[in-house]
Order: structure tokens, then sequence, then C-alpha cells
């Protein structure tokens, strides 16, 4: 979309010029529509969770952007043959669980034929725009914080060869269907004002984002990231193609001065599928914040911007 005009719509607040996770539209004064659309192949193998994780990590782009999910179109594509009917009806009966858990209304959707299954959703909410978040808004001296361990497109690849320990994958599975809507509430009381949620692009990608259109650089404290358990074991061979991809793009934006770590290093780059929230806590209350989520980790800071966005300390 890079190659399209900029909307002159004055009433549009966020649009896709500065890579956030939704698009935000003023309605009234105080009022605005927050909408995006996700939808991937299958990164587990039970039907029921793969439609939840879908949901949840459609649903992770409107908490990213500080906003309340109202409503759903589901997006289907269920191959013609060989795919009993009964595991498509699990796919949307999970989905369907997790919208109800995040107080989302499923309103209906579209589905075709497609010999490679692919599942998602459109979802519209609404934001209040002076508590939105966006990848704009960081502050030098913010706090980086991440809300949940990265691995799960090393784990997953695993699971593909048939070589991740079932409590690992059971693990990452659980990970990925956990929704971040406490982490955004909290985010919101505590004042944070950029944001984005990590999934394909991983930490790197996404992290580099934020530090662009808040022309900032922030440093992450490679030792302190959260990983899920086992990710670091696999890493070595179960490398995604995604993981591979985003290294190759995003590695020249990184300056690098960590102790050697080649594991860690590249789950930083991992894709990541309904991942967390990488919030820019402003540094006054991140301690209180860190305190009301237990899984989250502050990982960095921001910094006055050097030569590249990011820097791996």
């Amino acid at each position: 979309m890079s190659g399209l005009t900029p909307n002159e719509d004055a009433r549009v607040l966020v649009d896709h010029g500065t890579g956030d996770d939704a698009g935000v539209y003023l309605l009234q004064d105080g009022l605005a529509l927050v909408q995006t659309v996700d939808f991937f192949t299958p990164v587990v193998d039970d039907p029921e969770a793969y439609g939840a994780i879908a949901a949840a990590n459609a649903l992770s782009d409107v908490y990213a952007m500080g906003g309340q999910p109202l409503t759903a179109l589901s997006i289907a594509a269920i191959p013609e043959k060989d795919f009993p009917l009964e595991w498509a009806a699990a796919i949307f009966r999970g989905g369907l669980g997790k919208l109800r858990e995040a107080g989302c209304a499923l309103l209906g959707g579209h589905t075709v034929r497609d010999p490679e299954i692919k599942f998602g959703y459109a979802i519209t909410g609404t934001v209040e725009p002076n508590k939105m978040m966006t990848n704009a808004a960081g502050r030098v001296g913010d706090v980086v914080v991440l809300t949940k361990a990265l691995g799960t497109g090393v784990i997953a690849t695993a699971v593909k060869a048939g070589q991740a320990p079932a409590d690992v994958a059971l693990t990452s599975q659980r990970s990925m269907a956990t929704l971040n809507r406490i982490p955004a509430v909290v985010a919101r009381r505590h004042g944070v004002r950029a944001a984005t949620d990590i999934t394909g692009f991983g930490l790197v990608g996404h992290t580099a984002g934020v530090a662009r259109e808040s022309h900032l650089t922030l440093e992450i404290r490679l030792a302190d990231l959260p990983l899920l358990p086992g990710a670091r074991e696999l890493s070595a061979r179960y490398q995604p193609a995604g993981l591979k991809a985003n290294r190759r793009q995003f590695e020249p934006l990184v300056e690098d001065t960590a102790a050697p770590d080649e594991a860690v290093r590249a789950l930083a780059y991992d894709p990541q599928t309904s991942g967390g929230l990488l919030l820019l806590v402003p540094e006054a209350t991140a301690d209180a914040l860190l305190a009301d989520l237990s899984l989250a980790r502050a990982i960095g800071r921001a910094v006055p911007p050097r030569a590249r966005p990011l820097a791996f300390v």
C-alpha cells in the first residue's frame, strides 16, 4: 500500500502510512472507530485451538491501539477435499468462544474454497482519541515492556516437524490463545500512549516501527527477553522461514553490542502469532505497571535517536 496516495479525510486519525496495528477513524468528539483484519494458516494441530488463536490474534490489534473490540466478521478459506466438516465447525467454535470472552459480537463473515486453510477475523472497535496508543507516541526515557514471552514461531515449526515436546507445544498454544485485553487496560491506566503487538515481523520488526514513528532509538536488553519454555532449545534447528526473512530485512537496523547469545538473537526475529504487547511506559509509572502485570518484563529503554532505530545491549 506504500504506493497509494495519503488519506485527505481529516477524520482519519491513523491509517496504513504509519504501520500501526489498526486504522482509526473519528466518529465524533471523544469517539473513534478502530478497524483491523487478520488471518493466517494453522499454527497448531487442534482445530478449535486454531480458531481461538486466530480470534485472539485479530482482537489484539484493537487492544494494541487502546481500543475496545465490538464486532467481528469471520474470514475463512476451507479446503473442498479431505477436510471433514467437523474440523471446520471446531475452528469456528473456537473463534466464537474467544470473541465472547472479549465481549465482541460475531455478526457474520465470508468463506471461500481454497486448498490451503486460512482463518481469521475483521474486527471493529472503538477508542477515545485522547487515550489512543500508537507507534508514534513514545518519548525519551520510556521503559520498554513486553507482556508475553517469545518463541511461538520456532515452536510451531517444531510442532509441524513432530519434534516439539507436548508440554512445550501446549504452553505455546495457551500463550497464543491468551487475550491482550488485560495488559491493554493496565497500560491505559498507567498512562501508556505508545504500543504495538508483536506478530509476524517479530520483536525486532515491530519495535523498529515504534522507534521509527516515535523518532527514537530503543535499546533492548537481550538478556532480559522472556522466552517460552523450550524455545531456546528448539531455536537452532526449527527456525521458520519468516524468522530468516525478518533477520535479513531488519538486522541492518540494529546496533548490536550485546553479549554473544545466538539463540536469543534468533528469537528476537521470530515471527509471533498472537504475541504480547510491546509498551513504552512512562518511567514514573513503569514499576506500578509491572506490579500489575505479573508476566510482563521490562526489556529496554527509549533513548534519543541514533544512527539505527534499535540497539541490542
